[in-house]
């Protein structure tokens, strides 16, 4: 591998900003100052004018491979996401078939060390039946365990208290939750039904996928984390209620949120309908902005995707058989950087949330910031020109974008995995493949 020195850009890392020059050698970076002399034949990149961030860590993709890869797969979305400036990625395990031991975990690495532009982990998923699996995992190869506390493919719904209560106390890495309480949207679904019959509009979903839903099974995990002192991420958070169950500062229990509830609310339904029903759902403008608050304030301690891509025929069901879930990961740092231009938080707290935080959280080696040693996963943004979202520029499979027709304020140039240019100025390099994620020993 050459040595790259790049040139001229302002490195946003750490709470800093600084003017510097940065020299990676052997995919890591070797040295960051404000002025280097490069060795002979280092491959220079000139980054006037343009910031340099870490690469975005998504802790929270659906790639869909194995057995769904009609939607997408490994391949398709990790060109998506270093497209968007995402470097490496958590893949979520409610797949077929689900990700419930570590012999299916090794396979979607075997594909991803093959297929992935992005560098790559998994999570071991949660069932009723694979308590001895989650408690036997390896934690060094693992992103973490994976628990449905709500609605899931498969067998994946974990609703027996015995066995939550188990895996919240041997769980060998943090325990990712989603909270929707099941019983509670079941009887507002029937409840629709009797008002709509099978033509229930989109805009019902929030109201299915209720607040009250979320509120209860996100108070029942934070409780549960407690009374087994248990390590404790409740993913994608969309209502105001649920953010006073997190403390900024909280090392141990901690929230995520996810770009679509922060850019949409329950107007959008009208216009985009289907494509923004997702779970949990869009909701009110107010919890929007709670959301975003509670980024700036530190009660959300990550910023992710949820990328779920299905085809654009799936999505054009009516409400009861259009499948949940939007692709997202191309454009997630886009919309991270409107949010910073409207002020609802500082360039800092982005780089923060979507990049320190998740490496943070989940013990992940070597990433995550710009330092010497670390890995050099950078992306280059150029504040000064807008990018337009359009139909032919989209990486996922699915091939359909909620955010068509778009224009944000900033451009994504380039976009380095593992020490090498994975994307530059529209293009994905064909031949670029990132590593496994590398997690901490230590744990509990």
């Amino acid at each position: 591998m050459s040595d790259t020195w790049i040139t001229g850009g302002l490195l946003i890392s750490d709470g800093l900003k600084v003017e510097a020059d940065i020299l990676i050698k052997n995919g890591r970076i070797e040295q960051i100052a404000p002025s280097i002399t490069p060795p002979q034949n280092a491959e220079q990149i000139d980054a006037a004018g343009q910031w340099i961030l870490p690469g975005l860590i998504d802790d929270q993709v659906h790639f869909r491979e194995p057995g769904l890869t009609h939607k997408a797969c490994i391949a398709t979305e990790a060109r998506a996401a270093v497209a968007g400036g995402v470097t490496t990625f958590f893949e979520m395990p409610n797949v077929s078939p689900p990700t419930l031991d570590m012999m299916r975990l090794e396979e979607k690495r075997e594909i991803a060390r093959r297929e992935s532009a992005a560098n790559y982990a998994f999570f071991l998923g949660a069932s009723n039946d694979n308590l001895e699996a989650v408690k036997s995992a390896d934690p060094t190869k693992i992103a973490g365990i994976k628990i449905f506390m709500g609605s899931s493919t498969g067998n994946m719904l974990v609703d027996e208290e015995r066995i939550l209560e188990q895996i919240f106390r041997h769980a060998p890495t943090p325990i990712a939750t989603h909270c929707e309480d099941t019983p509670t949207i079941l009887a507002n679904e029937q409840a629709a039904k009797d008002k709509y019959g099978e033509q229930v509009p989109f805009s019902e979903h929030p109201y299915i996928r209720s607040r009250e839903a979320c509120l209860k099974s996100s108070t029942f995990a934070t409780e549960l984390a407690n009374r087994e002192n248990a390590r404790l991420h409740v993913l994608h958070i969309s209502t105001e209620e649920e953010l006073d169950l997190f403390t900024p500062g909280d090392t141990r229990i901690t929230a995520e949120a996810c770009v679509h509830h922060m850019w949409f609310e329950e107007s959008s339904y009208a216009t985009l309908g289907s494509q923004i029903k997702c779970n949990p759902a869009i909701k009110k403008d107010s919890d929007r902005q709670a959301i975003r608050k509670a980024v700036a304030d530190g009660r959300i301690s990550v910023l992710a995707t949820d990328h779920a891509p299905h085809t654009w025929e799936e999505k054009q069901g009516a409400y009861f058989s259009a499948p949940s879930g939007l692709p997202l990961v191309q454009h997630t740092l886009l919309l991270m950087l409107e949010m910073v231009k409207q002020n609802d938080f500082s360039i800092e707290t982005l780089v923060e949330r979507a990049c320190h935080a998740p490496a943070r959280i989940f013990d992940v080696l070597d990433r995550g910031h710009l330092r010497e040693g670390y890995w050099a996963d950078l992306v280059l943004v150029n504040p000064h020109a807008d990018t337009v979202v359009d139909q032919t520029t989209l990486f996922s499979k699915c091939g359909w974008s909620p955010f068509a027709g778009e224009t944000f304020s900033h451009r994504i140039e380039r976009t380095l995995v593992s020490g090498k240019t994975a994307y530059h100025m529209g293009q994905v390099v064909e031949n670029c493949r990132g590593l496994a994620v590398e997690f901490a020993k230590v744990r509990r």
